[in-house]
């Protein structure tokens, strides 16, 4: 199992996931981790130049459901396409909702720790505090 974590220093999950430079990907099997890795993550520095909301008003699901920040959300998620699992300590619904249809399952987390969450999340322990998307 391949499992994604948004990182700002590699050592721990970043609190929000359009502002993580990177992703530090973890191989588990067997309860152990195989291998790490780190990917560069599209962000915030990179849509800078782009529109940030539909033109013609809001998508009435909130920020982030816009077809703009879906295509952002689509590009975030291709770097991550053979991981099952994103964990992010904060994201906006759009986003969450753009891995799910990626096929990437979100889980906002409280564990700050990567390996820790990520073995957490492999034994199906970890918590998806959904309530906490914005």
């Amino acid at each position: 199992m391949k499992i994604a974590a948004v990182s700002d220093d590699g050592v721990t999950i970043s609190q929000h996931f359009g502002r993580a430079p990177f992703y530090i990907i973890l191989t588990i099997e067997g309860g152990k981790i195989l291998a790490r890795e780190q990917r560069d993550k599209m962000g915030h520095a990179q849509f800078a130049g782009e529109p940030h909301e539909e033109p013609h008003g809001e998508d009435p699901r909130g920020h982030g459901f816009d077809p703009a920040a879906q295509n952002r959300h689509a590009r975030m998620a291709a770097a991550i396409a053979d991981c099952q699992i994103l964990l992010t300590r904060g994201m906006g619904a759009g986003a969450y909702e753009s891995m799910k249809q990626a096929g990437i399952r979100p889980i906002v987390t409280d564990v700050a720790n990567i390996e820790a969450a990520a073995l957490a999340a492999a034994r199906g322990e970890l918590i998806d505090h959904a309530e906490r998307l914005h």
